[in-house]
């Protein structure tokens, strides 16, 4: 029973919450923004390149062996850009936008410190007021 009762506290916590939010978010997101790179953009880009599917853009540095009944003996080796590039636009695609959601909200946080009024200094207590004669009568002694 202890182990659950640390688990709730534990959850229940505000910055934990904060934290399963902005995941379950960043996993909507990176749907969006996968599905925005390869039924979108890609088609666009390999439309260009004159290719059916990014994906299907690959160099061949050895071309697989066959042997004489057409079995394959020893794979090919390929290079897949097609890949690559669709995971670099992914990537631009989250980092541009991650980086708009933190310019905006540094621009708020700016705002709002700007709107908010320097903290008034509190009026001295009489224990100070009194310390502060003191010492403006001790300058007065020394002179």
């Amino acid at each position: 029973m202890k182990l659950v009762k640390e688990f709730k506290e534990f959850i229940m916590r505000g910055n934990v919450l904060d934290m399963a939010v902005g995941v379950i978010i960043a996993t909507a997101f990176g749907k969006i923004t996968t599905s925005l790179v390869s039924d979108i953009f890609m088609p666009f880009i390999s439309w260009i390149f004159g290719a059916r599917d990014m994906t299907a853009l690959n160099v061949i540095v050895r071309p697989a062996e066959l042997d004489a009944a057409g079995e394959v003996v020893k794979e090919a080796i390929t290079i897949g850009f097609g890949t690559f590039v669709t995971a670099i636009i992914d990537f631009i695609l989250v980092a541009l936008v991650v980086f708009a959601i933190v310019k905006a909200f540094n621009s708020v946080r700016r705002k709002q410190a700007e709107e908010e009024p320097a903290p008034a200094e509190p009026e001295p207590t009489k224990e100070e007021q009194l310390l502060e004669e003191i010492r403006d009568l001790l300058k007065q002694n020394r002179q």
